[in-house]
Parts: C-alpha cells; sequence; structure tokens
C-alpha cells in the first residue's frame, strides 16, 4: 500500500464470506472520500456475486461499484487463475467527476441512456466498460460508445466464465455493456500490449468473402498463409490451433496495431482459410505466432513508454489480459503482474482476464490493456 487516496484488497479464501472479509480488512482505512469501487471475482464465485458486492458497499461505506467474473482475477503483483478469488480497489474522484452507467443491450440504448453521455453537466471524456460475450451486439455497442466520448476511448474487458456472466453496474447485470464513464477532470492514461508477434509481412485481402479469406496479394490465401508457418506446420494445420492466428492491421495506426483473431477452418480444395472476423474489404492480414518472449518484449517496451510519460506515480489502474496470457504466456508466479511492479512500481491495480479487451473503439483478443488513474 501506498499513500494513494486508493486502496486496494485481494483474497483466495475458501468461502466468498472470508474473502469478502479479508478484502475489507486489507481496506482499512476506508478513505472517508472513497466513492467508486472496482470488484472482480473468479468464476467460481459467479453465484455469489450479488451478496459480494451488497457487502461491500455496506461495509465499506463506498455507494457506487463496477467491475465484472473472471476465470482468473489480478491484483498489484498477483494473478489468482482458476481458483476462489477476490480482487477491490476503492477511488476518490470528484462526486461530478464520473457516473455508473447501466447495462446496454442493444445499439438503439444508447440514444436512450439516462443522462445521456454527460458527467457533472458536462460531455465525457472516457468510459471503462465490461461485456458480455454472449451479446453479437457488443463490439458494435462499444465503438458506437467510443464515438460519444471526447477522447474517442474506452477501456476494459469482456467477461470469461464457465458460469454465469455477469458484471456490476452498481447492480450485478448480465447481457451487455456497462460500466461507468469519467469526466476531462479525471486524468487517464491507457496503453495496450500484443500478446503475439508476426510471421511476416501483412499481405493485402484481394478477394474475400465475410469471414472468408479467398485470396492474399492476388494469390489464393491458402497457399500464402502455408509459406509463411513453413513446411511442417503446413502439412497439418491441427497442430497450428492456438498457436498460429490471423491478425488484421488496424488502418492509420503507428503502434504495430491489429486485431488478433483465430484460424477456424481451411479448404484445401478452394484454397480459402476461415478466421474468426468478418473480413473488411482492402484490408490486410499478417499471420502472427504466440510467442512468450515477443510477448515479455512488448510488454516491456509499453511500461516503458508508460514510465517515460509519467510525472507521478499513479494513483490507482486497472488491466485487463486474455485469457490466453497470464501463466499460459508469462510462466507461473504471477510473472505477467510482477513486470508491471517491477518497471512501474507498486501501487493499487485491480482487474481479470478476459474473453475479450478492449482498447480505444475495439474489441481485441491476446493483448493486455493498462489504464492508469492520474
Amino acid at each position: 500500500m501506498n499513500n494513494s487516496p486508493f486502496r486496494f484488497a485481494h483474497s483466495g479464501l475458501g468461502q466468498w464470506m472470508e474473502a469478502a472479509e479479508a478484502c475489507l480488512r486489507g481496506l482499512q482505512p476506508v478513505p472517508v472520500a472513497a466513492n467508486l469501487g472496482f470488484v472482480y471475482v473468479t468464476d467460481l464465485y459467479a453465484n455469489r456475486l450479488p451478496e459480494i458486492v451488497d457487502y461491500l458497499r455496506v461495509h465499506s461505506g463506498v455507494p457506487h461499484w463496477v467491475g465484472s467474473v473472471g476465470v482468473g482475477v489480478c491484483a498489484t503483483a498477483q494473478e489468482y487463475l482458476d481458483e476462489s478469488a477476490i480482487a477491490v480497489m476503492l477511488g476518490e474522484f470528484p462526486e461530478e467527476g464520473f457516473r455508473v452507467f447501466g447495462n446496454v443491450t442493444e445499439l438503439a440504448q444508447l440514444d436512450g441512456q439516462a443522462g445521456g453521455f454527460e458527467v457533472g453537466g458536462r460531455a465525457a471524456h472516457y468510459a471503462l466498460v465490461h461485456g458480455d460475450a454472449r451479446n453479437a451486439e457488443v463490439p458494435d455497442i462499444i465503438e458506437a460508445l467510443a464515438a460519444r466520448m471526447q477522447s474517442g476511448f474506452v477501456t476494459g474487458g469482456i467477461t470469461s466464465s464457465r458460469f454465469q456472466s455477469q458484471q456490476v453496474a452498481d447492480d450485478v447485470v448480465h447481457g451487455g455493456l456497462s460500466g461507468v464513464m469519467f469526466g476531462a477532470q479525471v486524468p487517464v492514461m491507457t496503453r495496450l500490449t500484443q500478446g503475439v508477434t508476426p510471421i511476416a509481412a501483412p499481405h493485402q485481402v484481394t478477394a474475400s468473402q465475410e469471414n472468408i479469406l479467398i485470396s492474399l496479394d492476388g494469390r489464393p490465401a491458402l497457399d500464402v498463409l502455408n509459406e509463411d508457418i513453413g513446411e511442417i506446420l503446413a502439412r497439418d494445420l491441427s497442430r497450428a490451433a492456438g498457436y498460429i492466428f490471423a491478425a488484421l492491421t488496424v488502418s492509420g495506426s503507428d503502434t504495430r496495431d491489429y486485431l488478433v483473431r483465430n484460424l477456424i477452418g481451411a479448404d484445401t480444395n478452394e484454397r480459402l482459410v476461415a478466421i474468426s472476423e468478418v473480413v473488411p474489404a482492402q484490408g490486410e492480414v499478417v499471420f502472427c505466432r504466440r510467442d512468450a518472449s515477443a510477448a515479455r518484449e512488448d510488454m516491456l517496451r509499453m511500461l516503458g513508454d508508460i514510465k517515460q510519460a509519467l510525472t507521478a506515480p499513479p494513483r490507482g489502474a486497472v488491466y485487463y489480459s486474455c485469457l490466453g496470457r497470464g501463466e499460459g504466456l508469462f510462466g507461473a508466479d504471477s510473472v505477467e503482474l510482477k513486470l508491471i511492479s517491477e518497471v512501474l512500481g507498486e501501487f493499487p491495480l485491480v482487474g481479470f482476464f478476459a474473453n475479450g479487451e478492449i482498447s480505444h473503439d475495439r474489441l481485441y483478443g491476446y493483448t493486455g490493456v493498462l489504464t492508469l488513474f492520474l
């Protein structure tokens, strides 16, 4: 714990009440001005999320809460994966500096959102959000919400759960997108790090249909893929599952930004490749591999950029990492979270391992998204 007006705590004790009590003890003394709580629970506690939120609200006195469920949760230098755990952070914000917004399940609801997109009578600057993967409209809602923010930015994560898929927006909700909007008087800094590395140069999409790559650079898409990944993997594409991915480059980005998507099929007769995303016309595709050393290098690059930009220690932070990262990519003993503390120092941080990460106006995969409150 530092002298920040933020407080954080986490616990992996067995029963939810024990874990919640342990978190509450760790939050003491609760700052008098604390008015927004962040809570992330592993999916083994998903059925107890309403009780957990009520308990924390009543016993901390903090009125507003946002959060989500994950197969894993994280806190400063600590990961809890596939076990019962709670991570909690309390923050102090100007009373007119934020507004929790409820569940948006379809685009049409954005225009009918109570309070519109104002915070304290002024246009909202940025939003932190959580979404339900079962709603196919969530990516479009993310894009539309970002367009309504002064900064053009939202960050957050998609719930990952083998049980109830729930989010917290004062109440426990599900089925859409929810979170909290902040005014410009709440300064934030956010960065994204990739978890895969390109195998070769990007290829121009010269023919496609929905999520089917027909030709790249004027050649059959499967021929291009096989050439990039090499003869051994090309002989048996099933061996590439979970290791080789297709990434759509983000137009206008100067930071190697791309949307990583799974390869879901190939037609060896027609030489087609199917991916888990609709392919934009005239877009670019780069084939990537899941690479632990490259992911570590890119995370250290991101953290180095943040360190150079910071003029004071962060008050608090949230971190959303892909389920495909964490221990499976960086190694055991909370290596991924410890990298943040090693480079930036220790400060209150909570988050979860997501089924998709949200940054700017897009839904990513295999990334880590770090947002700092300054």
